[in-house]
């Protein structure tokens, strides 16, 4: 990048389009400062006409009142994010300004032009070293820790862009501000001075040494999600649907829940109300594993739909940035992204307004490899300091009308490898979360295989395809049933129904604002285990001559609906209450018959 700050003239304004002249020296993706406010710019095409360079940048903020023959400045950096102990907690726009400060500085409406710092430079934190004088160090290489928070312990690291060096001189423990000198490292004889802050462009993915398979599942504490459609540490999955289907609440639990340690939440192009609730409940939500506030792993970002369109596509990649960033510390992170089709139409009014060719339904042609290349920048890693870590990607996507044939869930289904199809009828008839199970698919069941049968139980993945088929079998019987009514079906039929009936309502269903919020995945093997026992005595019971009528009466039936609002020991009495009952009492000579 151009180290030289230099000076152009603005010709022309197309909304959050700006073209200047004059800058001869700019680079793409430089950030520039527009008019007499300096408005916060990106240089996103270079063209030369005859003698001239005619540089286009986005601008990050409204540009209502900007004229032509103002000035520009280019800064010679990239966009990038600040990284260094004080993320977590905080809440940023799409552009890293922290929303608490700008709110402090300016009020409730945010002035053109506002820059804050992303971090607190005056703040001293308590720095631990993890290594001594003498010792060889290299990219990506712990220098230090800091406690962050009460979840997190921040990991001083190595710029991962410098090379192999031994450690020259580094601080004692001690409070320190992030933008002291720590450590010193030379590096054939040059040295080079290492702070607790550094930056890096957010348009370039941070290094690593190698992928690893995805083969530890990301655990939600959603049944749909964990038993029928898991996605793995590292994976990528996309939660489609319309309006009102649940995308944002599905979102919501998987961040209160995943088992990730540190949760990046990025509301892109959202509406309002919905990103206040999130920034309004966040702070108090008390995370399930530690007692503690889920504040104290979580960092979000906030650009709202009534925010400049172009800074949509800053927070997607200012979020990911942040989130490889904990990674690299070597923790499993979890990225939000709600939703990348506001992300998508932002690329498409830009795209407009530089009047590129238009792809199918406007978007750009470069939809497709910009969708990849985001969710490419997911996955299990072993990271330069040789741990393994993850961070795993979740975009909600919002098709209009409902229709998944639209562009941008095309080009995201061809990314992802988990689906979670949000259905309008089952949101209609309350059955949430509106997941459907007959459109939703995930292809990390066979590499979470292994893990499943070893760690929860031997015959769970043959539970889950039986249930499967069952749910399978209910929407070909439900076709005749709608021809010919449900009493006019043989008895073993109703059997599936009955079945099904329990799987979706007993099981699938979870009340996101109950003490259902949340099923471990033990208590969600058994359920289904209670549900698939039943299913076979019935089948058993059928052969043996016993009247689907009786053993629909049963009180059973009851407890196992009570299943999922039970809670710890109370569970397991009930759970084994049910058991019993199943093996012992619905023998067919308890019906009647001998």
């Amino acid at each position: 990048m151009s180290t030289n700050v230099q000076e152009g003239k603005i010709v022309k304004i197309s909304g959050p389009v700006v073209e200047i002249s004059g800058m001869n020296r700019a680079q793409l993706y430089e950030i520039v400062r527009v008019g007499e406010e300096q408005l916060i710019g990106e240089i996103i095409r270079i063209r030369k006409t005859g003698d001239r360079h005619i540089s286009t940048a986005q601008v990050y903020e409204e540009t209502t009142g900007l004229k032509p023959r103002e000035i520009a400045i280019a800064t010679g950096q990239p966009l990038s994010a600040d990284l260094a102990p004080g993320l977590i907690t905080q809440i940023y726009d799409g552009i890293q300004r922290p929303l608490p400060a700008l709110q402090l500085d300016t009020g409730d409406f945010i002035t053109r032009g506002v820059t804050i710092k992303a971090l607190d430079f005056d703040k001293d934190w308590d720095f631990k070293p993890l290594i001594n004088v003498g010792d060889p160090v290299q990219g990506g290489n712990f220098l230090g820790e800091v406690k962050e928070s009460r979840l997190v312990n921040h990991r001083i690291m190595v710029p991962p862009n410098l090379g192999k060096g031994k450690i020259k001189s580094i601080l004692d423990p001690g409070k320190y501000t992030i933008a002291e000198t720590i450590a010193q490292i030379d590096i054939n004889g040059r040295t080079h001075s290492i702070s607790m802050h550094q930056s890096w462009p957010v348009r370039i993915p941070r290094p690593f040494l190698q992928k690893l398979e995805a083969n530890i599942p990301l655990i939600t504490g959603q049944r749909i999600f964990d038993t029928f459609f898991p996605i793995a540490k590292g994976g990528v999955a996309a939660i489609p649907g319309g309006f009102g289907t649940g995308k944002t609440v599905s979102q919501h639990q998987l961040a209160k829940w995943s088992d990730a340690t540190v949760v990046v939440y990025v509301g892109c192009g959202e509406r309002g109300n919905e990103m206040a609730e999130v920034l309004k409940e966040f702070p108090h939500l008390e995370d399930p594993r530690s007692g503690e506030q889920l504040m104290q792993r979580t960092v979000l970002i906030a650009n709202t739909s009534n925010m400049p369109v172009a800074a949509r596509e800053a927070s997607i990649y200012l979020g990911i940035t942040i989130a490889e960033y904990y990674r690299d510390m070597g923790y499993d992170v979890a990225l939000m992204a709600d939703s990348t089709s506001r992300w998508a139409e932002a690329l498409r009014e830009i795209s407009g307004r530089l009047e590129e060719m238009p792809g199918e339904e406007g978007y750009p042609a470069y939809l497709a490899s910009r969708t990849a290349e985001f969710y490419e920048r997911a996955g299990r890693v072993q990271t330069l300091s040789g741990i393994k870590a993850s961070i795993s990607a979740i975009g909600a996507v919002s098709p209009a009308g409902g229709d998944f044939s639209e562009p941008v869930t095309q080009n995201t289904l061809k990314t992802v490898r988990v689906f979670w199809a949000l259905s309008y009828p089952l949101a209609r008839s309350r059955h949430f979360p509106a997941i459907s199970w007959l459109e939703s698919y995930s292809l990390y069941i066979e590499s979470l295989s292994e893990w499943y049968q070893k760690n929860i139980a031997p015959n769970f993945m043959k539970l889950r395809e039986e249930a499967m088929s069952i749910l399978q079998k209910e929407k070909e019987l439900q076709d005749i049933v709608q021809l010919i009514g449900p009493d006019a079906l043989p008895e073993s039929e109703k059997i599936v129904l009955m079945a099904a009936k329990m799987i979706r309502e007993d099981f699938l269903q979870q009340n996101a604002y109950s003490e259902d919020s949340y099923c471990d995945l033990s208590k969600q093997y058994r359920m289904l285990n209670l549900i698939m026992q039943f299913y076979y005595k019935m089948r058993e019971n059928h052969d043996a001559g016993v009247q689907f009528e009786q053993m629909t009466s049963l009180s059973i039936l009851g407890d196992i609906a009570r299943l999922k609002w039970a809670l710890d020991k109370e569970f397991s009495g009930l759970y084994n209450e049910c058991l019993d009952f199943i093996q012992k009492r619905m023998e067919p000579i308890n019906f009647g018959i001998a």
